[in-house]
């Protein structure tokens, strides 16, 4: 890469600024590193518009009352109905799954259920569609609305839930008393900072795809995968996944390694392992891991296979630094690459989801407070707001399983991979919050590399892209709108699951997933995600052998044509330990 312009050091910080620093980060250590500012602001800007509109009052009185006089009546028809003939007044969402015991359809759980369900009905008016208010703070008081409603949810109480009544009845209370020692077990997990035990060790149970690490930097392990098969596709495959969690995602077990699955189809396979950064790293940025990372990478690729072009495939936030890097080869006529892979990467952020809730100029004022004092970001920072974004799944739902009913669940390797989380350098992830998610010069033509902005609209190559269904980290549609920033061949797959299951997606005879996928001719014309869902044809099963035939069909020398494998390793870039590597390792 050109040498980058050389940029003037920080002014040290005033003894003002340090204070200020010092109490945002204890703001964000009592608020579980989210900000009650941000939240307060909201609920000001919602409470005196809706005072200040009357008609939107009338309208929210005369839903109380129309709600009040149904519900009366459904308590009538309900007493004097048979129990199988009844039916509800309010069916909950199809995505809910709280009140599917039969139980909730005896007396009085169906009350309050309903009651419930119509309660929710009124809030989501009554933050909704008040003239004036924000977006973001619209959605904000609409989501913190849904909060306080689920703490109160007639599943999660002891006395008003019919399945766990009819546990302790059955064991005479012994779940409670295992719901108790479960809770002191996670609570002494916790006020400890140690991990829950898991069966998955890395390199032994997961990430064991054989392989040689072939370059070792202070970014980044590259790891390069032993063939299994007598020849190979020529052009090999580079993976550049997300720095916020470690690789493995794409490793997993014998079962669901998509590296292995690759390598077994006949591809050579390198794989990024990003360096679990500390506060020695805090001043890496995103330069460092375009330079240190990608391209460092694809220098290694380009010496151990030769005259090559090479398949680069990002997933998640390792798509979007794919994105930026082709982006500046593009403009700096380096052909490189023969293909891109996106799987669940976004590159306009202007529409980022509900994650975006919990990103703006307040919130990342607090996390960049934070990232002062330790050099890093621990994911464990963030861990509430991803709880609360699916918070039936992976708060109340656990709440009840775990210690009203007194079961655990077994840990799966997607589990133990989840609970394996790393930290984020601090100038790093504050450039990414900032230049993406809060100002998206990214899709605007804005992102500089080596100072000069680089524009999505010179991605050219063809392009296979993968969004989840349920994606609440990036959104499909969010993921989809590359169709109308850059004019190459884009092939798209949206496949049933969410940001991590979606994608790990191994096909096997019993799989219930499903995809659809839809290929837009370079140059073609924009079909927006509703137009697209409805047009794209639908398979069953795993979008994994699409892609895999798609990227054979994409070799410079045809789908047909096999190489002898490639040495592991080269002169240059020799092989050394196995992998998984170092990185992967550090905790």
């Amino acid at each position: 890469m050109p040498n980058r312009p050389s940029l003037p050091s920080p002014a040290s910080p005033t003894p003002s600024e340090q204070l200020d620093t010092y109490a945002h980060a204890l703001l964000a250590r009592k608020s579980g590193s989210l900000s009650p500012i941000s939240s307060l602001l909201a609920l000001q800007d919602w409470a005196a518009h809706l005072a200040a509109s009357p008609g939107k009052q009338m309208d929210l009185a005369h839903l109380a009352t129309s709600q009040t006089q149904a519900l009366a009546a459904y308590v009538q028809e309900r007493l004097l109905a048979a129990p199988d003939k009844a039916q509800a007044l309010v069916a909950p969402p199809v995505q809910d799954r709280r009140f599917a015991d039969d139980g909730w359809r005896q007396w009085p759980f169906w009350l309050w259920q309903q009651s419930f369900l119509l309660q929710q009905q009124w809030w989501d008016a009554a933050t909704h569609g008040v003239r004036g208010v924000e977006p973001h703070h619209e959605k904000l008081v609409s989501f913190w609305a849904r909060q306080w409603l689920d703490m109160g949810s007639p599943g999660n109480q002891f006395l008003t839930n019919p399945v766990v009544l009819s546990k302790t009845a059955e064991e005479m209370g012994a779940n409670l008393v295992r719901g108790a020692q479960h809770l002191a077990e996670d609570l002494r997990q916790t006020i400890s900072g140690s991990a829950a035990e898991t069966p998955f060790v890395v390199g032994r149970d997961v990430a064991i795809t054989p392989g040689k690490v072939v370059l070792h930097n202070r970014v980044m392990e590259l790891i390069q995968y032993q063939p299994t098969t007598a020849t190979v596709h020529a052009e090999p495959v580079l993976l550049v996944p997300a720095w916020i969690m470690k690789y493995y995602i794409l490793d997993l077990s014998q079962h669901n390694s998509l590296v292995k699955y690759l390598v077994d189809q006949g591809h050579t396979v390198f794989c990024i392992s990003w360096k679990n950064p500390g506060a020695e790293e805090r001043d890496l940025g995103m330069d460092d891991y375009l330079r240190d990372g990608f391209h460092a990478a694809l220098d290694a690729v380009n010496a151990i296979v030769p005259r090559r072009k090479v398949h680069a495939t990002g997933y998640c936030l390792g798509g979007t630094l794919l994105a930026i890097a082709a982006a500046a080869m593009a403009r700096d006529g380096d052909e490189r690459l023969a293909s891109l892979s996106f799987f669940a990467a976004q590159t306009d952020f202007s529409e980022p989801g509900e994650l975006g809730l919990f990103i703006d100029e307040s919130q990342v004022s607090l996390l960049e407070a934070q990232m002062e004092e330790t050099g890093y970001l621990k994911a464990s920072q963030m861990a509430g707001a991803f709880q609360m974004l699916r918070s039936y799944d992976l708060l109340w739902s656990r709440l009840v399983h775990d210690y009203l009913l007194g079961e655990r669940s077994g840990v799966n390797d997607l589990m133990a991979w989840n609970a394996d989380a790393t930290r984020m350098p601090a100038k790093m992830h504050s450039q990414y919050l900032r230049r993406l998610f809060l100002n998206d010069d990214l899709s605007e033509g804005r992102y500089p590399v080596d100072g000069r902005p680089v524009s999505l609209g010179s991605l050219t190559l063809p392009t296979f892209m993968v969004g989840t269904t349920t994606d609440h980290v990036a959104p499909w549609r969010s993921v989809h709108k590359l169709h109308y920033l850059s004019p190459a061949e884009i092939t798209f797959a949206l496949t049933t699951g969410g940001h991590n299951a979606g994608i790990v997606n191994p096909p096997k005879p019993d799989s219930k997933r499903r995809y659809q996928l839809l290929t837009r001719a370079a140059g073609g014309s924009y079909l927006a995600p509703t137009d697209w869902e409805a047009s794209a044809p639908s398979f069953a099963g795993s979008w994994w052998p699409a892609w895999q035939q798609w990227l054979a069909a994409h070799s410079g020398s045809g789908s047909a044509a096999r190489v002898k494998p490639p040495r592991m390793g080269s002169a240059a870039y020799p092989a050394q330990a196995d992998a998984p590597g170092h990185y992967v390792l550090e905790k």
